[in-house]
C-alpha cells in the first residue's frame, strides 16, 4: 500500500483509509473546485444511531417526545423487514459541519459520502444565502444542548403530560411556525436564555394587568380607528402562529412559552432546506461526481472501486416514469445533478439553441463561475427558471398537467417542445415554491381587552380549500395553545 497511488484497496474501511480519503478528496474539493466549507466532523455510526437520527430528524442532540419514538419505530421496521434501506450518510449545518457516515458502508462508498456530504453539502449550507440569513451554524448545537436540559427540567417540575401536551401542539402548528419574509431572532443559547429570564419577568408584570380586565366595566364596542391601532401594536397580520401565540396567548405559563420558541427556532432552522432541496442535494451529487472522477482519472480509485461508486451514484439518480408504482414526484438528486451538468457542458460545448435561451453563459468557459453564483443566490424555484434547458426537459421527457377541479379529466397543458418548454419550466418552478404550495394562513386580529376571540385568515390559492380533517385538527392545536374561541375565514 505504501508504494501504491491507490488511496485504499478493498471493501472494508479502516481510520486509516477514511484518512487518507478525505485528505485526497478534500485536496480535489478545495484545490480544483474551490469549495468554501466549515470545518469538518466525520463520525461514524451503527444502524440504529442512524435510525435513531431518522427519528429526531438528523440533530445529534434533542428534546424527548412520543413522536421520535413512533418515528423509530416505523423505520425500524421497515428496515428490519427490508422494505427500506438506511441513508448513506446524515449532514447537519452546523460549525463544524457534523457528518454521519453509516458503518455498513464499504469503504469505496465511506469515499463517496465523504465528497457528498462533507463538501458537497457543507458547501452548500456554509455559502447560499437562505442558510446565511435564517439559520446559525455557530450556535445550533448549544441551542439544542439548552432546549433539551430546559425540556427535561420542565418534565421534572411541571409534570411529563403537561409538556407532552405543549409539546403536542407545538409540533402540529410547526409548518405554520416560520417567517417567511423577514428575519427570525438569534438562535443562540445565551439570546435564548436571556430571552427566557426576560419572558418570565413580563409574563410576572402582566399577571396583575390580565386579572384587572376581568373587573373592568363593560364599555362600547371599539371605534374601527381603535381596533387599526390594537392590530398595528400587535403587529397584525402576523404569518408565524407560533411567534404570536408565544408572545400573545392570555393563558400560557413562561415555561410553555419557551417551549413555542424552541419548536419555532426548530422549525425556522430547516425551513432553508425546503426551499433548496433540488439545489443542496444537486450540488452534493455534482460535487461527488467530479471529485470520484478526478481521483479515478489520477490512479487515486482503481476500476473496481469506480465501479461500485457508479453504481450508487446511478441507484441516487433513479427516476421512475409517471406511470411507474415507484413514482412519487420528481427525484431532487436527479434534477439537481442534471441542471448543474448541463450548466457546464452549455458553458464549454454549447449549441445553438443554448445561446438562444442562454446568451450570458453559453461558451463563456467559466462553468465553476456560474455554478459558484448559482448555489450562493438562488434556491430551487428561482434556479428552475433561469437554468432548466429545453434539452435536459427533453431528456427528463417533463410535461406540464392543468388539473381543474371543475373538469371531468386532467389535461395535458405542455410538452418538451417549442411552444411548451416555458410553460413547463414555469409549471415546475411554481411546484417548488413552498411559499405556494404551503397553506397561507395569517392571525388577522385578537382582542384581548374585549372577546378574546382570535380570528385566523387563510387566503385560496387557485381555489384549493384547506382539507377538512387538518384544518379541524390544527383549529383545536390552536385553541388549546390560545385558551379561548378561534374562528377562521
Amino acid at each position: 500500500m505504501a508504494d501504491s497511488k491507490l488511496i485504499f484497496e478493498g471493501t472494508d474501511w479502516t481510520f486509516e483509509k477514511l484518512d487518507r480519503a478525505y485528505e485526497a478528496i478534500e485536496q480535489v474539493a478545495t484545490k480544483e473546485l474551490r469549495l468554501d466549507c466549515f470545518p469538518n466532523q466525520i463520525e461514524i455510526i451503527s444502524a440504529e444511531q442512524m435510525l435513531d437520527a431518522y427519528s429526531s430528524v438528523g440533530m445529534p442532540l434533542m428534546y424527548r417526545h412520543w413522536s421520535f419514538g413512533k418515528h423509530f419505530i416505523q423505520h425500524e421496521r421497515m428496515y428490519r423487514k427490508g422494505a427500506r434501506g438506511l441513508a448513506f450518510e446524515i449532514v447537519i449545518n452546523s460549525n463544524p459541519c457534523v457528518s454521519y457516515c453509516l458503518e455498513e458502508n464499504t469503504m469505496a462508498l465511506q469515499a463517496l459520502v465523504m465528497a457528498h456530504a462533507a463538501f458537497g453539502h457543507n458547501h452548500f449550507f456554509k455559502n447560499n444565502h437562505l442558510f446565511r440569513q435564517w439559520t446559525d451554524p455557530d450556535g445550533i448545537l448549544d441551542y439544542l444542548d439548552y432546549a433539551r436540559g430546559f425540556i427535561a427540567r420542565c418534565e421534572e417540575r411541571h409534570g411529563e403530560r403537561q409538556v407532552e401536551r405543549t409539546l403536542d401542539s407545538a409540533h402540529a402548528l410547526m409548518s405554520a411556525g416560520v417567517f417567511r419574509h423577514r428575519r427570525p431572532p438569534d438562535l443562540s443559547a445565551s439570546e435564548e436564555k436571556r430571552r427566557a429570564i426576560e419572558r418570565f419577568k413580563a409574563q410576572e408584570e402582566a399577571v396583575d394587568y390580565l386579572l384587572d380586565t376581568f373587573e373592568r366595566p363593560q364599555t362600547a364596542a371599539p371605534v374601527p380607528d381603535a381596533a387599526s391601532e390594537r392590530r398595528r401594536r400587535m403587529h397584525l397580520p402576523e404569518e408565524n402562529l407560533l411567534f404570536f401565540l408565544e408572545h400573545h396567548s392570555p393563558i400560557l405559563e413562561p415555561w410553555q412559552r419557551e417551549i413555542l420558541g424552541i419548536v419555532r427556532n426548530v422549525a425556522q432552522y430547516f425551513y432553508p432546506q425546503k426551499q433548496t432541496q433540488i439545489m443542496n442535494e444537486g450540488c452534493a451529487t455534482f460535487t461527488h461526481f467530479y471529485i470520484m472522477h478526478r481521483l479515478h482519472e489520477d490512479g487515486r480509485i482503481d476500476d473496481g472501486a469506480m465501479f461500485e461508486i457508479l453504481h450508487n451514484h446511478a441507484n441516487v439518480l433513479t427516476q421512475p416514469d409517471f406511470d411507474d408504482p415507484r413514482y412519487s414526484g420528481i427525484n431532487p438528486y436527479t434534477l439537481g445533478f442534471g441542471m448543474m451538468r448541463d450548466i457546464k457542458r452549455i458553458c464549454t460545448e454549447p449549441e445553438d439553441e443554448d445561446r438562444a435561451w442562454f446568451p450570458e453563459i453559453a461558451g463563456c468557459g467559466d462553468w465553476l463561475g456560474v455554478l459558484t453564483e448559482a448555489w450562493a443566490n438562488y434556491r430551487d424555484e428561482s434556479f428552475i427558471q433561469q437554468f432548466l434547458s429545453p434539452r435536459l426537459m427533453r431528456e427528463l421527457k417533463l410535461f406540464a398537467l392543468t388539473d381543474d377541479a371543475a373538469d371531468r379529466y386532467v389535461t395535458v397543458d405542455a410538452i418538451h417542445d417549442e411552444q411548451g418548454y416555458e410553460r413547463v419550466r414555469d409549471a415546475l418552478a411554481r411546484s417548488r415554491d413552498v411559499s405556494i404550495n404551503e397553506p397561507d394562513i395569517q392571525l388577522v386580529d385578537a382582542d384581548l381587552m374585549g372577546d378574546r376571540v382570535l380570528r385566523i385568515r387563510h387566503f385560496r390559492r387557485d381555489g384549493i380549500p384547506l382539507e377538512d380533517a387538518d384544518r379541524t385538527a390544527t383549529l383545536a392545536h390552536v385553541r388549546r395553545l390560545w385558551g379561548y374561541d378561534v374562528v377562521l375565514e
